[in-house]
C-alpha cells in the first residue's frame, strides 16, 4: 500500500478523506512544555473551582433558585468545556501525539464548539434575569421561574446541540486530498475546512453562522440588555438604591468581559497580521481562562455563595468533631 492510500480514504469515488489530520499547535518555540504545564495547573483548577461550585449549589437548598439554576448550568458548561480541550491539547503537544484520527478530531471538535457556544448563551440567560430584577423588580418572581429558566435552558441546549452538529456535519461534504496539517492547536473549524480541495461554501455560510450565533448575536443582545438596564437605572432617584442594582450586575459584567474580550481580540487579530504562535497562545488562553475565573468570581463576588460555603464548611467540621468523640468514647 503506497503513502497515498494510508493517509486517505475515498469514499465513493467522490470524496477523500484522511486517515489522520496532524495539528502543528505552537511550533518553534523554546520551553513551550512549561506552556503545557501551566495549561495542566489551569484545567486542576478550574476542575476544582467550578466542581466546587456546582457541590454548593446542588447541596444548599437556599441556593435552589432560578438565578442559581443559570450558575449552575454556567459551572457544568465550563467544566464539560474546559474536558473536552484541555486534557487532550496536553496529551497531543505534552506528550508530541500530534496526530488525530480523522473521526476522533470531528469529535474534538463538536465538543469545543458546541460548549464554547453554550457558555455564551448562558451569559445570555444570565442578563435576561437581571434585566428582568432591574428593570421589573415587582414582577421578577412570577417571570423568572424555575419552570422558565429550566426551558430556556433546555431549548439553547437542544438548538445549540442542532447548529453545532449540522456545522460539523457538512464536513462530510469535503474532499482532504492537500495537507492534512491544521493550523491551530485543536480542530478549529476555520482551519480544517480551508484544507479541502473542493467547494466549501458551505462550510464558509456555516462558519459565520456559527461565529454569529456564539459572539456576535449573544454580545448584541447583552448589550441591548444592559442599555435597558442603564436606562431603568437613570430614572431611579435614590444614589443607595442605584448602587445596589449596580452590584448585583458586577459579576456577570465580569464574566461578559472575560468571555468575549479574548474572543473579539482574537477574532480582530485575525483580520490583520499576527504571529501564528501568538495568534494561538491568544485563542488558547480564550478557551481556557474564563472557565477557571468564572467560579472565582461567582464565589468572591456574591455574598449568598460565600456564606453557603460557610454553611457547608460549619456542618462538616460539626461533623467530623461528633464523629471523633464517638471514635474517642468506643
Amino acid at each position: 500500500m503506497n503513502p497515498e492510500q494510508k493517509t486517505a480514504t475515498t469514499l465513493n469515488a467522490t470524496f477523500v478523506r484522511p486517515a489522520q489530520f496532524y495539528l502543528s499547535g505552537l511550533t518553534n518555540i523554546p520551553h513551550d512544555k512549561y506552556f503545557y504545564v501551566f495549561l495542566c495547573f489551569v484545567y486542576m483548577m478550574t476542575v476544582l473551582g467550578n466542581g466546587l461550585l456546582l457541590s454548593v449549589i446542588y447541596l444548599v437548598k437556599t441556593l435552589h433558585t432560578p438565578r442559581y439554576m443559570i450558575v449552575f448550568n454556567l459551572a457544568l458548561t465550563d467544566l464539560c468545556g474546559s474536558t473536552a480541550l484541555i486534557p487532550k491539547l496536553l496529551d497531543t503537544f505534552l506528550f508530541d501525539r500530534r496526530y488525530i484520527v480523522y473521526e476522533a478530531c470531528l469529535s474534538y471538535m463538536f465538543f469545543v464548539l458546541f460548549f464554547v457556544s453554550m457558555e455564551s448563551w448562558t451569559l445570555v440567560i444570565m442578563a435576561y434575569d437581571r434585566f428582568i430584577a432591574i428593570c421589573f423588580p415587582l414582577r421578577y418572581h412570577s417571570i423568572v421561574t424555575k419552570p422558565a429558566i429550566a426551558a430556556m435552558l433546555l431549548f439553547v441546549w437542544v438548538f445549540l446541540l442542532s447548529v453545532v452538529a449540522c456545522t460539523v456535519g457538512f464536513l462530510d461534504r469535503l474532499s482532504f486530498c492537500g495537507s492534512v496539517v491544521i493550523l491551530s492547536f485543536y480542530c478549529d473549524h476555520g482551519p480544517v475546512y480551508r484544507l479541502a480541495c473542493n467547494d466549501a461554501y458551505l462550510n464558509y455560510i456555516m462558519a459565520v453562522v456559527g461565529a454569529s450565533l456564539s459572539v456576535v448575536i449573544p454580545l448584541v443582545v447583552i448589550a441591548l440588555t444592559y442599555s435597558c438596564i442603564g436606562i431603568a437605572l437613570s430614572r431611579i432617584a435614590s444614589r443607595e438604591e442605584h448602587l445596589k442594582a449596580l452590584k448585583t450586575c458586577t459579576s456577570h459584567l465580569i464574566l461578559v468581559a472575560f468571555f468575549y474580550l479574548p474572543l473579539l481580540g482574537t477574532n480582530i487579530a485575525a483580520t490583520t497580521y499576527i504571529h501564528p504562535n501568538a495568534r494561538i497562545i491568544n485563542s488558547t488562553l480564550s478557551h481556557i481562562i474564563p472557565p477557571l475565573l468564572n467560579p472565582i468570581i461567582y464565589s468572591l463576588k456574591t455574598e449568598e455563595v460565600l456564606t453557603s460555603v460557610r454553611k457547608l464548611y460549619k456542618i462538616s467540621r460539626l461533623s467530623s468533631m461528633t464523629s471523633s468523640k464517638k471514635v474517642t468514647s468506643l
